[in-house]
């Protein structure tokens, strides 16, 4: 049986010590070793992707040349010597992302799996007995508890892991790139009140609100999309203050710019100058440094830190994060 779909807070599920990631433009993996009570990078690798070999979806076929999928993923783990189980970071286009709140949650965990696949069934663009659904718990508020919640298709995502199959190793936990790369902002030193991340890939950026640990406002937009970047988060930042309670970001965060190319790195650049004005702070990029230092071999170009981050997110999320 496939696995489901799993974001979950850093103490919820025990992590291996390898994880791989399948994007439209790349293969990446990485190792973790523990040294001295310390996470460290112990090895990494990159493969590039040809266009069309990948092409992240959430209703059609996302892998369209399987064999050069696959031999993008056994070289990258050959590469890091040969995990057989290992996590995988999929696109977060192939997922579609919710808030939900409950003012009273069911006791049961089977009755609360079932009423939150009730509740997403009413927006899925696919019949809810197709999809994976996967959740977690959210901020508390007086008028009830909120669970961000993923749903994608079963047999979408079982694409993705028949590539690591095929590689001969064992997809045990599958999650999504920004919440990963949330992760690994969490598993460093986490942004204190308020803060903003906006990570970037070559087809789609997703926009995520957090107070402290929690999720309070996620939105994806593919790259093709009209409009730019910057009215999207624009319009985010616009809706924080006016629906969220917002006070102000303490931090606001930026993960994928290196290696999203093409007219994404023009709106980046947009975005970067539009956010420090009306934020009144620096847009600083993710450094997956401050959650797991890198071995002496190994340097740390923009490019690498950003494939880094939802790796080392993934490989760290079953660290304590403060309440």
């Amino acid at each position: 049986m496939t696995r489901p779909l799993s974001w979950t807070t850093l103490t919820e599920a025990a992590a291996p010590s390898a994880a791989v990631e399948i994007a439209a433009q790349y293969v990446s993996a990485a190792a973790l070793e523990w040294r001295g009570g310390r996470p460290i990078v112990a090895a990494h690798a990159v493969e590039p992707l040809s266009p069309d070999i990948v092409v992240p979806s959430l209703t059609a076929h996302n892998i369209h040349q399987r064999e050069a999928a696959a031999a993008a993923v056994a070289r990258v783990l050959d590469a890091i010597g040969r995990p057989r189980r290992i996590g995988l970071v999929v696109p977060d286009l192939v997922a579609k992302i919710s808030l939900i709140r409950f003012e009273q949650v069911p006791a049961r965990p089977q009755d609360l799996a079932q009423l939150v696949r009730w509740q997403v069934k009413k927006a899925a663009p696919f019949p809810i007995e197709e999809a994976q659904v996967s959740f977690v718990p959210g901020m508390r508020a007086p008028d009830g508890q909120e669970f961000l919640v993923s749903a994608a298709r079963t047999d979408i995502i079982r694409e993705y892991e028949d590539l690591c199959t095929a590689a001969g190793a064992h997809a045990g936990l599958v999650d999504l790139s920004t919440l990963n790369v949330i992760n690994a902002v969490l598993a460093g030193t986490p942004p204190p009140g308020d803060w903003l991340l906006v990570n970037v890939a070559s087809d789609y950026a997703s926009i995520a609100l957090l107070r402290g640990p929690h999720v309070i406002f996620f939105r994806n937009r593919a790259a093709d999309t009209d409009g730019t970047l910057a009215d999207l988060v624009h319009q985010t930042t616009m809706y924080y203050q006016d629906r969220l309670q917002g006070v102000g970001l303490s931090r606001v965060l930026l993960s994928g710019a290196s290696t999203a190319g093409g007219n994404q790195s023009a709106d980046v650049e947009q975005l970067r100058r539009n956010l420090e004005l009306r934020a009144g702070t620096v847009v600083d990029a993710v450094d997956p440094r401050d959650a797991a230092a890198l071995t002496d071999r190994i340097g740390a170009a923009p490019a690498l830190l950003d494939t880094l981050a939802p790796l080392v997110g993934l490989l760290l999320r079953q660290r304590e994060v403060p309440a």
